[in-house]
């Protein structure tokens, strides 16, 4: 099944709110459980890009009271969505929310020792703008820690795993992930990509609809 692309940004405040209150708990949790087995004593000054509601980056300040983090997103909607919640969680103190879109983040850090991002690259009708911007923050030894869905090889599979995951969620995401799904990119896809960029990370399918490339960058600008 070849890609279809969708929105790269959902700056639709309905969309926005019903993507908040979905359940995200479960891959959310493996994906900063995850990184925090396998990274957590390099996790000081962390950089997500594409935060959304931010529920990824307050997990892992939660679970790390040491850790900064700067979670970045393009949306406006989201990035009320994520201040809020942000607040709500009192980390206003270890946690900025800003509003901005790659390539080209401005950021006052110009480097960071983890560049983390969650269900992003699906939205990015170019990817390489995405592994670019990676290696323009990353410092050497950066984490890199990046997951995002895969392309299912039918829409039929692509229906199949929306109402296996999300069979109580409303129609509107529902249509939004099914969409995402379509816009997914395939693992030997992603492995091109990594490749192109010339990044050394691995990447492999860690669940039934999840892809995960991480690793250290080498030799950074």
């Amino acid at each position: 099944m070849r890609r279809v692309l969708e929105p790269e940004i959902m700056d639709d405040e309905s969309q926005a709110v019903a993507y908040a209150r979905a359940d995200f708990s479960s891959s959310n949790q493996a994906f900063v459980d995850g990184l925090i087995e396998d990274y957590g004593s390099r996790l000081r000054n962390v950089l997500d890009i594409g935060c959304g509601p931010a529920d990824v980056p307050i997990r892992l300040a939660r679970a790390i009271p040491s850790v900064r983090i700067t979670a970045a997103d393009a949306s406006d909607a989201m990035a009320q969505l994520a201040r809020k919640a942000v607040d709500d969680a009192g980390l206003q103190q270890r946690m900025r929310i800003v509003k901005a879109r790659i390539p080209g983040l401005r950021l006052e850090d110009e480097r960071y020792d983890a560049v983390i991002s969650k269900d992003l690259l699906h939205h990015l009708p170019d990817p390489a703008v995405f592994w670019q911007e990676i290696k323009t923050l990353a410092k050497d030894e950066t984490v890199v820690y990046v997951m995002d869905l895969f392309r299912p090889p039918t829409k039929e599979a692509a229906n199949k795993i929306v109402e296996s995951v999300a069979p109580d969620e409303s129609p509107m995401l529902k249509r939004d992930f099914y969409n995402s799904l379509l816009a997914a990119f395939t693992l030997d896809e992603i492995r091109e990509q990594l490749d192109d960029a010339g990044l050394r990370l691995t990447a492999a399918k860690v669940s039934e609809r999840h892809v995960l490339a991480k690793g250290l960058v080498k030799n950074a600008r």
